[in-house]
């Protein structure tokens, strides 16, 4: 997988942005010094090619690049021994940008003279050389006597060691690689002459980009897939959009937060802040700079937004970090303002790290690095956040990652799937990026908890009109939240993500409506499943005056012919005390059922003593005795036919409805 996105943040903005003028300068200040003028060297045999030498060096110093370069080469022309003149040769192409000529010209000194230190410079260019082209058994040999030329354990020699490291993990990487096979998206959403930062909704339905136009302008783009077919690519909003260029996108599970990155055109702290806009029905609203917590006067870029729009990952150049660039985090408190952001210091390096991407289960951090031992440049890895704090970083291996840099990548929820973008060089010279997609190997789904999702719309169960509600998942083993989203105002759509692994209780609240109450049960299950589910919220008062509202409690849980309330059951409890504290007025009846199995006087007698548990724990939570009362109906009250144990455990259940 080729290719690090030239533009990896926004156009003009590169990771490797360098100043080009400052750059030639100060390599020509670096031959000069190297190689002065009127140095005469003792390899020489012929004085003609001396003289040439002399006056190649000359016409360096005055900035004649065309004339150096033919007075070289007509001193080596002179004497193909003259070594010193191939080295000065080699530097020149490299200077040109020429590293084909200049790899040449350095095998040739080095053939010449092999354990002199002065071919050190052509140990070095032609090992990084190698290493660029990904032929690391050729470039260990070179590494390794290029190594020997300096005092063990100095500071050039480790830098050295590290090269050698870094190749003998890129022969074994190619020695083992994994069944990558990368397909193009569809020609449809390549429709610009580079696109690159992919990003989607978790099911996998909407995508969003980063395309660079003829003009030069960088936009956010849109597509949605309809069937096997993506869309032709849309503006994602004028809002968003502007004649400046805004990039690098991430969005929320749901796809109705979008985080992304803007350099200039729009009021900010630094030379690149992050902005945050929010959806509505089908419009995004004005981007808001992510304020002083965030955005300061140094470098903020590439930005990733957990599922639930909760957690920021970004990366920054801010004072306070392991390297130049660092990714760092923060988290979005109960007031809506973010939190002040702290550094990953186990993840990042005294290297730059770039493009974090947090899984949808909230676990995985993908992530590009220069420090972590790779195959050369920017490799992808991933860290699992576990109790103890991050995992060691794992390189995703080949061909993921190559001797190239590598750009983001994006994994879907159910970890079956992963988006990059790919460089390649065209007829004219130029770089173009497409994007691509691959079926992740089982080596790194095996790496990647995957997670599920439940999407569709809450409305109103009586008038079917869409509504404003919070969807909170709640791990029952913790009784903690997982995650907290809110389905559209104008369209009652939402998407929660939901973890594998375990039990969970999903509640969707709406002013002025009973809760609805989900359980999911993950236990033992692996592999995530997209579910789609419209929710109907039961007014507490009724505008059509129909029969009073009523639902049921889905994650009280008893022993089989037991009324002991399980301790899992203290989240949903909790959340029945909660709701009859904010509506105070309010009345409820608690009612205990059974399936047929059993006796009917016994079910009659468990349902009674069930609900009668259930109202014993709001009473001891202050809840007023007046405010409820118990009741059993046994199995005289059935919401499916006893003829399946699922029917049955649909039976077995615990009602509240309004009085």
């Amino acid at each position: 997988m080729a290719g690090f996105v030239a533009n990896a943040q926004v156009y003009g903005h590169s990771l490797r942005e360098k100043g080009l003028a400052g750059l030639k300068t100060a390599i020509l200040l670096l031959l000069l010094f190297i190689f002065p003028p009127f140095h005469f060297s003792a390899s020489a045999q012929n004085k003609k090619a001396v003289e040439l030498y002399k006056k190649a060096v000359e016409a360096l110093a005055q900035r004649q690049m065309p004339l150096s370069l033919e007075l070289f080469h007509q001193a080596v022309e002179r004497d193909t021994g003259y070594t010193e003149a191939y080295l000065k040769l080699g530097q020149v192409y490299e200077f040109m940008r020429q590293p084909d000529q200049a790899f040449q010209v350095y095998q040739r000194a080095i053939r010449q003279q092999p354990a002199n230190p002065s071919t050190g410079l052509a140990y070095q260019f032609v090992s990084s050389y190698l290493l660029k082209k990904g032929n690391y058994l050729g470039a260990i040999p070179n590494i390794e006597r290029l190594q020997k030329l300096f005092t063990p354990q100095s500071i050039q020699w480790k830098k050295i060691d590290r090269m050698l490291q870094t190749a003998r993990f890129g022969e074994q990487a190619i020695q083992n690689p994994l069944p990558v096979k990368p397909q193009p998206l569809s020609a449809t959403v390549q429709a610009f002459p580079s696109q690159y930062f992919p990003v989607l909704t978790a099911d996998e339905q909407t995508l969003v980009y980063t395309v660079l136009k003829p003009e030069g302008d960088e936009d956010l783009m849109v597509a949605t897939q309809k069937g096997e077919t993506w869309s032709p690519p849309e503006s994602i909003s004028p809002h968003i959009n502007t004649p400046n260029n805004e990039g690098t996108p991430s969005l929320s599970a749901d796809g109705r937060t979008l985080v992304f990155t803007a350099c200039q055109g729009r009021t900010g702290y630094g030379s690149c802040d992050l902005y945050i806009s929010r959806k509505t029905g089908n419009t995004w609203s004005e981007p808001q700079n992510l304020g002083p917590m965030i955005n300061t006067r140094s470098w903020e870029s590439q930005p990733a937004l957990s599922a639930d729009g909760r957690r920021l990952y970004f990366v920054s150049d801010r004072n306070g970090g392991l390297g130049r660039r660092d990714i760092w985090c923060s988290d979005l408190g109960e007031d809506g303002e973010w939190k002040t952001p702290y550094n990953l210091k186990s993840i990042n390096t005294p290297f730059d790290e770039a493009s974090p991407f947090i899984h949808a289960n909230g676990l995985s951090l993908f992530f590009a690095s220069e420090g972590h031992m790779g195959m050369g440049g920017y490799d992808l890895f991933v860290a699992d956040s576990t109790a103890t704090g991050w995992s060691n970083p794992q390189n995703l291996g080949y061909p993921i990652n190559t001797s190239d840099d590598q750009a983001a990548l994006f994994v879907s929820a159910n970890g079956a799937h992963a988006y990059y973008s790919q460089e390649q060089a065209t007829t004219d010279g130029k770089q173009r990026s497409k994007l691509y997609k691959f079926d992740l190997p089982d080596a790194l789904r095996q790496k990647v908890r995957p997670v599920s999702y439940l999407k569709g719309l809450v409305a109103d169960a009586r008038t079917k009109k869409p509504l404003n509600a919070t969807i909170e998942l709640i791990d029952l083993a913790t009784n903690q939240l997982v995650t907290r989203v809110q389905s559209d105002p104008q369209t009652g759509q939402y998407t929660a993500i939901l973890p594998t692994g375990g039990e969970y209780a999903l509640y969707v609240l709406g002013a002025g409506y009973l809760f609805k109450s989900l359980s999911f049960d993950f236990t033992g299950k692996r592999e995530g499943e997209g579910l789609t589910m419209r929710v109907p919220l039961e007014p507490i008062r009724p505008a059509d005056g129909g029969a009073p509202a009523k639902e049921t409690l889905n994650n009280i849980f008893f022993e089989t012919s037991r009324y002991d309330l399980a301790e899992k059951s203290r989240t949903e409890l909790d959340r029945l005390v909660k709701f009859l504290e904010v509506n105070p007025s309010v009345q409820i009846e608690v009612s205990g059922h059974t399936d047929n199995q059993g006796g009917t006087a016994n079910n009659l007698e468990l349902s009674k003593k069930r609900a009668q548990s259930v109202v014993n724990y709001l009473t001891k939570a202050g809840i007023a005795t007046t405010r409820i009362r118990s009741a059993g109906y046994g199995e005289t009250r059935p919401v499916a036919p006893n003829t399946t144990d699922e029917n049955r455990k649909l039976n077995r259940r615990i009602e509240w409805r309004i009085l």
